[in-house]
């Protein structure tokens, strides 16, 4: 056996021992494991759509459940609990999460996912099986989340936030088990409805409340950090009366909160005064992933308004997408490299594969925008999807390697 395969294999058997070591790399290795495998589906369900391809397997539910459901409580879900169960303790001086609670919970949650991303190629009982996993893995998380807040010296409004959005997150989840099982298909549109607004949102959001200022303050000088109190219940307000309206089809009435939610969102995107933090691009990139939001609330609000005089319905999906894509993804990539950087002994920079996945992301937001106007709608979300896996694979690759091997500092976790 040559040396250079011996190591090989040396650092394979090691892989489960350096996984277990620190909160974030079990579950940010699982996210990047599967960040592709849902949008690898849904390009080419639209691809079949789009081209007539009859022998493609049909899912059991309809396919915008199925990619909803999987990208909003399979997918992001696996890099904030990663961040959470680092970060959590260090916001409240709470006691750290023992390997066996974040182990358990990666396991469950990518095991469920791929086992639910098969059942979409109409296998129905995977389909089940996956989503009732990952309902295991959701509720082993939050039990985790609430033993720490439960046991910290300081606990604040992040915190109590952050462990809210999840316990939406899981009552959501079980909303969509209960219609795999037979409930009526209210249930699954209530658990995609708070996935966006009820748990996502509120989640990204506390996140950025908490740690754009901060981030911010240790670069930039003379930088005063805004994080008002009154900011997060309102939020929580707005986007859980969203929830509900658009569950309920009030599609009239969603200006009363998206006017405000945009007006919100801009006066902290202002706050954090972006201008100031263009450099270094570690920070750079935080504040533009962040100007998504505003802009997505600015889209749906001339939406609603719109809607409300004439009962026209104008973008199509295009604000929600602003959000999820814009938002939601380019948040992901600007947190997790930062994350990744910092706990793995790296210097605290983008680097050329985190930039490349950035900027494209950025096109394919445009281009996912633009395909509400195209005569050739599915032609271009089929573009769109291949974009975002263009987008993704080298960031990819580069973050299961960080993950997946010792600090370069030689330091533990």
């Amino acid at each position: 056996m040559s040396t250079d395969l011996a190591t090989e294999r040396a650092r394979l058997a090691d892989l489960p021992r350096l996984l277990a070591a620190a909160p974030h790399r079990p579950l940010f290795f699982a996210g990047a494991l599967v960040i592709l495998l849902n949008m690898l589906w849904w390009t080419l369900q639209l691809a079949a759509m789009r081209f007539g391809w009859a022998a493609w397997p049909q899912p059991t539910i309809p396919p915008r459940f199925g990619h909803a459901m999987l990208i909003q409580y399979g997918l992001f879900p696996l890099f904030m609990f990663g961040f959470l169960m680092t970060t959590f303790p260090r916001w409240m001086a709470g006691p750290m999460v023992k390997p066996w609670r974040y182990v358990a919970v990666a396991g469950s949650l990518l095991l469920g996912y791929v086992l639910a991303n098969l059942g979409l190629l109409h296998q129905p009982v995977l389909l089940k099986a996956g989503f009732t996993l990952m309902l295991v893995g959701y509720l082993v998380g939050v039990a985790t989340l609430a033993w720490v807040l439960a046991n910290a010296q300081a606990r604040n409004q992040h915190g109590w936030s952050a462990l809210a959005a999840f316990t939406v997150g899981a009552i959501g989840l079980a909303a969509f088990v209960a219609f795999l099982f037979g409930a009526d298909a209210s249930w699954a549109w209530l658990a995609i409805k708070l996935g966006t607004w009820g748990f996502l949102l509120p989640m990204y959001f506390t996140v950025c409340h908490r740690m754009l200022p901060f981030f911010s303050k240790n670069v930039v000088g003379n930088y005063e950090m805004h994080r008002p109190a009154w900011s997060l219940p309102l939020a929580w307000l707005l986007l859980l009366t969203r929830a509900l309206l658009e569950w309920r089809f009030a599609t009239g009435w969603l200006w009363l909160v998206d006017v405000p939610l945009a007006l919100l969102f801009i006066w902290h995107a202002l706050a954090w005064q972006p201008w100031r933090c263009m450099r270094p691009g570690i920070l750079a990139v935080l504040h533009l992933a962040f100007a998504w939001l505003p802009l997505g609330f600015v889209l749906l609000a001339i939406q609603d308004i719109v809607f409300a005089r004439s009962g026209e319905l104008v973008l199509g999906l295009a604000p929600l997408h602003a959000v999820a894509i814009g938002f939601f993804g380019s948040m992901l990539v600007a947190m997790v490299t930062r994350v990744s950087q910092g706990h793995s002994g790296r210097p605290m920079q983008m680097g050329a594969v985190p930039w490349l996945c950035f900027v494209l992301l950025q096109v394919v937001v445009l281009l996912r925008i633009g395909a509400e106007e195209a005569a050739d709608h599915y032609l271009w979300l089929v573009i769109a999807g291949a974009g975002w896996l263009v987008a993704f694979l080298p960031w990819v690759l580069r973050s299961l390697w960080i993950l997946g091997t010792p600090r370069v500092d030689g330091k533990p976790g």
